[in-house]
């Protein structure tokens, strides 16, 4: 009989990883990681050369847990012989290539993960569950047996309804990098989106517009380009003490607030807002730029030509309530991602809870199934856990209450209150 691992998990992100990290010193803690990609690669078609992480450095795999971790970013740096640069650079936020290169380099030092491992089914059988796995190398079906599961899975690209089954050289910001020579050459160029990405990617097109002589538009239906607000106290929704207060209240509630808080995770970072407008403000000297920043416009519809390869755009605006449209020759979406739940679950239906949107039931623990201790959750709980979620400083602290249900002991300390305001009634407090 095969062995039965404390715990199989499936998909490698730095969610996952940062798990395989903090697991791998616990001598009676064994797991095992599934990955059906060949190697680690975070969002290989956004590795522009000048992006870099909205989260300081601090908020690596590891140190938010254990600060001597022989995982960490700095321990990267200094076995890298980057140490020093680094510093010399005086910014906390590492580039997101350098980000993605990290990663790679704790992977390789990792005995417990599997590459090339892709997921088919998962059964519980006999108390455990059995995962299927086909492996790329010699397309043998193979069986990992565990007494728990961590799914970390991630989140697919996101494409609109509106551009379902669309033909031609449409890209989603995923893979933009492989598309840019292409798209460069294209006569004009549409961005559809408002997020991070969609500006990363207006700013690199923007600034070889000299180069390549196209007409560039980036399109939202946001009223604005809103900043990524990144307060300190805001910045305090990203801890314990808001998990506590935000799981704790009923699901319209969470809901309502899951939608209002988009902007806390999903806006732009400010200096690039900036860096932005004064590029627009450079190109304006030599007369109007070949640009047009359209926001309060919804994407209703796309039709694309096959005889010219372009694309028509029907587009919505909101408060003044027209339809217009919009002719491009090149289309990105960068539209995000949503999470999807994996066909793979299917067999486990019965075991999962769900809440009454037909999403995930997360507890408290980040467990998903019925006995509330053997199947986790990363990421994907932002209607459950709030932007802590997707939020790679709160990992660490996610893995270690994994660590903690799955041993049985707090192996790393795991902060309880770190806030100075309160978010609920206040103890005590007279009704």
């Amino acid at each position: 009989m095969s062995t039965t691992h404390d715990f199989v998990a499936i998909g490698l992100g730095p969610y996952n990883l940062g798990l395989a990290c903090l697991a791998e010193p616990i001598a009676d803690l064994d797991g095992v990681f599934l990955e059906a990609r060949s190697d680690f690669d975070w969002h290989p078609g956004m590795l522009l050369e000048s992006s870099r992480l909205q989260t300081p450095f601090i908020a690596d795999l590891v140190s938010l847990a254990d600060p001597t971790s022989p995982y960490s970013f700095l321990n990267y740096l200094k076995e890298s012989g980057r140490l020093y640069p680094f510093y010399i650079r005086e910014s906390f936020y590492p580039l997101r290539r350098e980000y993605n290169d990290y990663c790679r380099w704790a992977a390789g030092k990792l005995s417990s993960l599997r590459f090339g491992h892709e997921v088919t089914s998962v059964r519980y059988r006999d108390g455990v569950y059995v995962v299927s796995a086909t492996v790329a190398a010699t397309g043998a079906t193979v069986e990992h047996r565990g007494r728990h599961l961590v799914l970390g899975t991630g989140t697919p690209p996101y494409l609109p309804p509106a551009c379902a089954g669309l033909g031609g050289d449409v890209v989603h910001n995923s893979r933009y990098l492989e598309h840019r020579d292409a798209l460069r050459a294209k006569e004009s160029i549409t961005i559809i989106g408002s997020g991070q990405s969609a500006a990363e990617i207006y700013h690199e097109l923007l600034t070889d517009l000299d180069s390549h002589r196209y007409q560039l538009n980036w399109v939202t239906r946001s009223p604005r380009f809103f900043p990524l607000e990144y307060t300190k106290l805001t910045l305090e929704l990203t801890s314990p003490d808001y998990v506590d207060y935000f799981h704790a209240l009923p699901e319209p509630a969470r809901y309502r607030l899951e939608s209002e808080q988009k902007g806390l995770f999903k806006g732009i970072n400010a200096d690039l807002i900036n860096e932005i407008f004064d590029l627009l403000y450079a190109r304006s000297l030599d007369g109007p730029p070949r640009t047009r920043l359209l926001t309060n416009t919804e994407l209703t519809g796309v039709r694309y030509d096959g005889s010219t390869g372009g694309y028509t755009l029907d587009l919505h605006h909101i408060e003044q309530e027209r339809d217009f449209t919009l002719d491009t020759a090149g289309l990105v979406l960068a539209t995000g991602y949503r999470y999807r739940v994996p066909d793979f679950l299917e067999p486990l239906r019965e075991r999962l809870r769900w809440d009454a949107h037909g999403r995930f039931d997360v507890a408290r623990n980040y467990t998903i199934d019925h006995t509330g201790r053997e199947v986790f959750l990363q990421n994907a709980g932002t209607h459950t856990h709030s932007i802590t979620s997707p939020d790679l400083g709160m990992g660490p602290y996610r893995n270690s209450w994994i660590i903690r249900e799955l041993t049985g002991r707090e192996h790393y300390p795991i902060e309880k209150r770190i806030t100075f305001q309160e978010f609920g009634v206040p103890a005590g407090a007279a009704s």
